[in-house]
């Protein structure tokens, strides 16, 4: 919403005119000078402005669903600074992670890239080998870092001139240096968890301090020491996946709500989860309003996959599923780049769309011989209609959590779903008229089912997207699902020697 304000006119006596001594020629003369300067000044330091990169903060939350923060129409979670990102920005109301989990979408957001092109399908986890005797099928091979070759969006914006900092989880490869981890990937400053003394998988330190908050202590400071420069900041907090351990003052908080909720998807322990996210969504957006570089940074706010079991209804399906309660997430810009403060934009948008639009942003070159599948999104932060694009892809040839071996392809309203364990079993549902695909229309439109398939097979072959058909010799379909770790790799409940007192 633009709010146009008015100035009131006031009265004042009219000027009189007196023939100048030379005392009063001199201080008209400084008068005037000074005034020149001033106005100098001030047209010289908001060229020096404009003609400076937009900063930019990437916050991407692990495991949030599309509908877990109010603006996207929560009644239950508060959180009133994405609230007001939102209100000042532009919403994008029907946004998708390019994959279902953790490790690809991190890996699309790095390269601008659908899954098959960077290999990462999943989250390599030895506790679910391919194989394992509750797969029915073997699960494609999926890389476990992401390539050095693959130029990253840090090294796109160092290379023009960025400062580069990442605080949180990374994912794409499990060290903590070398070529693989963010410091080899175009990251000046790399903060993880154990690098301000949290074990491994705590949320709590020895002093009791909250990863969360401490982890944007450091963007605080990254911000503050880089205030001079483009930076970019990419913040992927731990939070918000399970199992979840929030402040016990938070938590008292939502118990007493959910006591009074007639809504049995309340969890007290999600819910004051998100609201610490929220706190210091808001302590961010201070600090760059104290430094007056609001209007200059673009703040990104999104999540990596789908939601887990909250508040994803009435969407099908949570993450690990392409179903749309598996890879649809909040997502909403402000800052630089938003011309139309408190807009929404209802097009389909994808984690594989942020790289060109910070390239664009940035004003920086695309490294040369890199395919990008995503579209910048300036134009329509600008003022555009509409995003040029029709069609999204995903492919999850793998297993995690309640999801199977599966591709998909949206072409406007509709979508089409590959199922690989029974040979290829397909699902058809028109988006617009069943968001929640309670009505699979494969049998009753098989023309428009067969014509998806053939426009989804044809961008398989041209990613050379791996195609799971081996059926697994060892699968027992009497045995036990494991869960292990089910793609995000957030910190787990009672590890470490963390308090909760806080």
């Amino acid at each position: 919403m633009v709010v146009a304000t008015s100035v009131m006119a006031t009265e004042s006596p009219a000027w009189r005119i007196y023939v100048p001594n030379e005392f009063a020629l001199m201080k008209r003369f400084n008068l005037l000078a000074i005034i020149a300067l001033a106005l100098f000044t001030v047209a010289t330091s908001h060229a020096a402005d404009t003609s400076r990169p937009p900063n930019i903060v990437l916050i991407l939350m692990d495991d949030m669903g599309w509908r877990d923060v109010g603006f996207m129409g929560n009644k239950f979670v508060e959180t009133p600074h994405i609230d007001a990102l939102a209100e000042r920005g532009l919403v994008f109301t029907q946004s998708y992670s390019s994959a279902p989990n953790c490790a690809p979408t991190r890996a699309c957001l790095m390269s601008g890239q659908f899954t098959p092109r960077h290999g990462i399908y999943t989250v390599v986890d030895p506790r679910q080998p391919a194989g394992s005797p509750w797969h029915k099928i073997i699960g494609s091979h999926s890389e476990s870092d992401l390539s050095t070759e693959n130029v990253t969006i840090a090294e796109a914006l160092q290379q023009t001139g960025y400062a580069t900092g990442f605080f949180g989880m990374w994912n794409l490869g499990r060290g903590r240096s070398g070529p693989v981890t963010p410091g080899g990937q175009g990251f000046d400053t790399v903060v993880f968890p154990e690098t301000i003394g949290f074990a491994k998988d705590a949320y709590f330190d020895d002093d009791g301090q909250y990863l969360s908050d401490r982890l944007t202590d450091e963007v605080l400071k990254f911000i503050d020491k880089n205030r001079d420069r483009p930076f970019f900041a990419y913040y992927p907090d731990h939070a918000v996946h399970a199992p979840y351990e929030p402040k016990a003052k938070l938590l008292k908080k939502y118990e007493q709500k959910a006591a009074r909720s007639q809504d049995d998807r309340d969890n007290s322990a999600y819910a004051a989860t998100i609201e610490a996210v929220d706190d210091n969504v808001g302590r961010i957006v201070e600090r760059l309003e104290q430094l007056q570089l609001t209007d200059n940074t673009l703040v990104i706010f999104t999540s990596d996959n789908g939601g887990t079991q909250q508040y994803t209804a009435p969407l099908r399906g949570s993450k690990g599923q392409l179903y749309e309660g598996g890879i649809r997430v909040p997502a909403v810009v402000a800052g630089a780049g938003v011309s139309k403060p408190g807009t929404k934009c209802n097009d389909m948008v994808a984690t594989v769309d942020w790289y060109p639009t910070l390239l664009e942003l940035a004003r920086a070159k695309s490294p040369t011989n890199k395919v990008l599948d995503g579209v910048s999104l300036l134009p329509v932060m600008q003022g555009a209609a509409e995003t040029p694009r029709s069609r999204m892809f995903w492919h999850f040839p793998c297993y995690v959590g309640k999801a199977t071996p599966s591709s998909a392809i949206r072409d406007g309203d509709w979508k089409l779903i590959e199922f690989y364990e029974d040979g290829g079993h397909r699902e058809l549902y028109n988006l617009r008229t069943d968001p929640g695909e309670e009505h699979d229309l494969a049998k009753s439109q098989p023309d428009k089912a067969a014509a998806l398939y053939r426009t989804l097979q044809t961008w398989q072959q041209d990613t050379g997207a791996a195609i799971p058909r081996d059926a697994n010799p060892a699968y027992d379909p009497k045995a036990e699902r494991m869960r292990g770790n089910q793609g995000g790799g957030g910190p787990q409940k009672g590890k470490g020697k963390g308090k909760s007192a806080k």
